[in-house]
């Protein structure tokens, strides 16, 4: 199974010359996939429900900084909240997370990346759902001024404001599976705002608490994009999941004893899980460093829906 994920992990982001065999293989259910994911956009009809929505997204499956770009955004609003599904969590249907800054659930109903999101936004209602819907429908309910979709890109039937995340650089191309695309790559031009990472956004990362010999623990996609963050020469053994999986004490404490590690070194999406075993990780702390002029035309969006809105009450 690790094979596999990692095969395809450099199929998606790395390809050499023997990937794209497979990749041509792939090809027919890539466009069959990609077919039908273009009629599912073309035939939603939209639902305005309520409240501004911002959409944070990306077309490759895996991480591109949603996360991390929904706080930097929403860190500019008095009461907004964020909704996303909360991939990973051991509980179903709707659940607030946090209520303005105060944490109502724990990792495991929430899942990392919603935990994640209600620690760094004090002023913020943080909720998951399968159901986007309902997920902003209980966020009105609760007096939000604004919604912050995260990885929303692919939710058609919501009137909203569509951030699409976009890497400086992307080798493969094409529609799942033989690429890492939700959908055709031409789809980028339906966004509202298109953000590129390294001209629109950047990452700035910070090593806390990295001292002594430190055991990477992460469960990202693609863990080889934190390679140029890390204190490579304290790095003394690495325990990489897939995507969103769970660690166990036992596991962790293993890969410490078998590693010699004194510390463990974790991303704050993994630092919520280890916390709940007991660990107190060093953090790998990104932050996300957007330009103004993005800030300004989501804010100019807000704004304007709200005021619309007002106009429409009135009359």
């Amino acid at each position: 199974m690790n094979f596999l994920v990692a095969f395809f992990e450099n199929l998606f982001y790395r390809p050499r010359w023997y990937h794209w065999v497979v990749a041509f293989l792939l090809l027919p259910f890539s466009l069959l996939y990609g077919w039908v994911m273009r009629l599912r956009r073309a035939l939603a009809k939209l639902k305005d429900l309520g409240l501004p929505v911002v959409s944070v997204g990306n077309l490759k499956v895996g991480g591109s900084g949603k996360t991390p770009v929904t706080i930097a955004l929403a860190k500019r609003y008095e009461k907004p909240a964020v909704v996303l599904r909360g991939y990973g969590r051991q509980s179903r249907g709707l659940v607030v997370v946090s209520e303005w800054g105060r944490v109502m659930a724990d990792v495991y109903q929430s899942g990392d990346e919603a935990m994640e999101l209600a620690r760094a936004l004090p002023k913020a209602t943080v909720i998951v759902a399968e159901k986007r819907e309902e997920g902003i429908a209980k966020a009105r309910t609760l007096g939000a001024e604004a919604v912050f979709l995260d990885d929303g890109f692919s939710k058609v039937g919501i009137k909203k404001f569509d951030i699409l995340l976009c890497a400086e650089r992307l080798p493969n191309r094409l529609v799942l599976p033989a690429g890492p695309l939700r959908e055709f790559y031409a789809t980028r031009e339906r966004a509202d705002l298109r953000l590129v990472e390294g001209r629109d956004f950047t990452r700035q990362v910070t090593c806390v608490g990295c001292e002594g010999a430190l055991l990477l623990v992460t469960a990202v996609a693609d863990p080889s994009r934190l390679e140029p963050f890390l204190p490579k020469d304290r790095i003394a053994g690495r325990l990489v999941l897939p995507d969103h999986a769970w660690f166990e004490r036992a596991q962790v404490e293993e890969a410490m004893k078998r590693s010699g590690a004194q510390k463990i070194l974790a991303t704050r999406k993994d630092a919520v899980k280890l916390e709940a075993l007991g660990f107190e990780p060093a953090l790998l702390a990104l932050e996300i460093e957007l330009s103004e002029a993005a800030h300004e035309r989501i804010r100019a969006y807000i704004t304007g829906y709200n005021s619309a809105s007002k106009t429409q009450e009135r009359a």
